[in-house]
């Protein structure tokens, strides 16, 4: 009893791999699938156990079921764990399902959907099949969950933030964020992920995905990251970091990295640090990175840095160009705070990845001009805009409750199609129609199409993945009819 097979189901794309966004990719403007590295940090922590591990992303591979249950025919597994998502949790469900009539076996499902489910919402899913729940850092807990039901060893109960099945009823442990030490886990098994898969979105080179840190200190409304990574903001050591970046460029051949943490600019000093170690080694100029910042705090000299390490993208949440959403939503942030984060960021020449949400149930067309207008002012060179989602457990979700928005079921939407009537004063179908109208009008102006492939000039890869990008954009945004359930 040793196997473990852990696996991302086929059907459409999602961003698995983060509990905070959990975003549809399939459906999206411009965003790429990041690694596997939930499954492959598991991978790393169970084979230093000695226990025999098989990983592969389904979706991202555009396998089938028939492929994966080919896999499960051959390797036997005694346990499968699964990464799943608000939107997909029911269809990974019946995959789990249809597996164990192939092969029966213990089976986990991971992901923020399951944090502190309450028992009717629990009896909304089929999980027949499925002996634990686990919403909170799975990595740091894999080794006890394949211990305990692979080789009988240890107890559930003292894990945190797990459901686990006990005589057929699922049993609950505190959702309370643990403080895990980010340095104590082995770097993801990437022998084991196809690493081809993850790439950078411009040049379409492997990108290999690296967790710098977990936890925000701010309090939006809409975030999941307080409630599964606490506020506490844990940053690896710039060494530790360092040698997996390392251990990318020279054993796997991958020189694009996105650094991942729930804000990467949060702590200034660190971020520093870290890009003085890059400037300083013998990989500063043979690497690229790309990172997601806050509005607040940014400095101009963190930034210098960035862009000497080899930062090609800094991706902001601005969300609104209303300063009473922006107040609403906790944001910590004004109109005037975007527009200089902005500046400083085109001022050390550097990329800028916008994202913005529209569609909290206060707003109205004001609050949706407002958004537009700011984007116009910035004039990001990437933007992807969201409908806002009130994941459960947020305080988003007890506003929404609380203005009688919501509907339907606790599962199966996401930004691109949220459990909500609307806001207020617009429906579902005119802010999907806002959204389509402002994406539209920004990635088709002339003078922003002239901008990004002059900009690509002698560069045919990259002027390639414009072209996809750009058609998938106006399908989405146009003649496609959204499906939210994989096939």
């Amino acid at each position: 009893m040793n196997k473990v097979m852990l696996l991302y189901p086929p059907g459409r794309l999602y961003q698995r791999s983060e509990d905070r966004a959990q975003c549809n990719i399939s459906d999206s403007a411009a965003i790429s699938v990041h690694a596997c590295n939930d499954l492959g940090y598991c991978a790393a922590v169970l084979l230093k156990r000695g226990f025999q591990v098989f990983l592969k992303d389904y979706q991202t591979a555009g396998l089938s079921f028939d492929d994966a249950a080919a896999d499960v025919r051959s390797f036997q597994p005694d346990m499968i764990v699964l990464s799943t998502t608000n939107t997909s949790v029911i269809d990974d469900a019946a995959f789990l399902h249809r597996l164990t009539r192939i092969h029966p076996c213990v089976c986990v499902m991971k992901g923020a959907v399951f944090f502190d489910l309450s028992p009717d919402r629990l009896a909304q899913l089929d999980l027949s099949a499925v002996s634990c729940l686990v919403c909170c850092e799975i990595e740091f807990m894999i080794d006890a969950l394949a211990s305990y039901y692979l080789r009988n060893e240890g107890s559930l109960a003292d894990l945190n933030g797990i459901m686990y099945k006990e005589n057929g009823d699922f049993v609950k442990t505190p959702f309370v964020c643990a403080q895990n030490d980010l340095d104590s886990l082995p770097f993801p098994a990437r022998q084991l992920m196809d690493n081809a898969l993850y790439v950078r979105p411009d040049t379409g080179e492997p990108m290999a995905t690296i967790q710098t840190g977990l936890g925000c200190p701010s309090g939006c409304i809409y975030c999941l990251t307080p409630l599964i990574s606490g506020r506490n903001v844990r940053t690896r050591s710039v060494d530790n970091v360092y040698r997996e970046i390392e251990e990318c460029y020279y054993t796997f051949g991958i020189r694009n990295f996105f650094f991942r943490a729930d804000t990467f600019t949060i702590d200034n000093e660190w971020a520093q640090a870290l890009c003085d170690r890059i400037i300083d080694s013998p990989l500063c100029g043979k690497i690229a990175f790309t990172a997601n910042s806050r509005v607040k705090p940014l400095s101009a000299e963190l930034l210098k840095k960035m862009k000497a390490a080899g930062c090609f993208t800094v991706a902001v949440g601005f969300e609104s160009g209303s300063e009473e959403t922006l107040s609403r939503i906790k944001k910590g942030a004004t109109r005037a705070d975007n527009l200089r984060a902005a500046k400083i960021i085109k001022a050390a020449g550097i990329p800028l990845f916008g994202f913005f949400i529209i569609g909290f149930p206060w707003e109205s067309e004001r609050h949706i001009k407002d958004t537009a207008s700011l984007i116009r002012e910035i004039s990001p060179d990437f933007i992807e805009l969201h409908i806002a989602m009130p994941f459960y457990g947020t305080m988003l979700y007890r506003e929404c409750e609380a203005a009688g928005t919501l509907t339907g079921s606790a599962f199966g939407n996401d930004v691109y199609a949220p459990n909500t009537t609307g806001t207020l004063y617009l429906s579902t179908e005119e802010l999907q129609k806002w959204k389509r109208r402002i994406l539209l009008r920004f990635y088709t102006k002339p003078g922003y199409i002239l901008k990004q492939f002059s900009a690509a000039i002698g560069k045919p890869v990259v002027i390639g993945n414009y072209i996809r990008y750009g058609v998938k954009l106006v399908l989405n945004n146009t003649v496609l009819k959204k499906k939210h359930r994989s096939d």
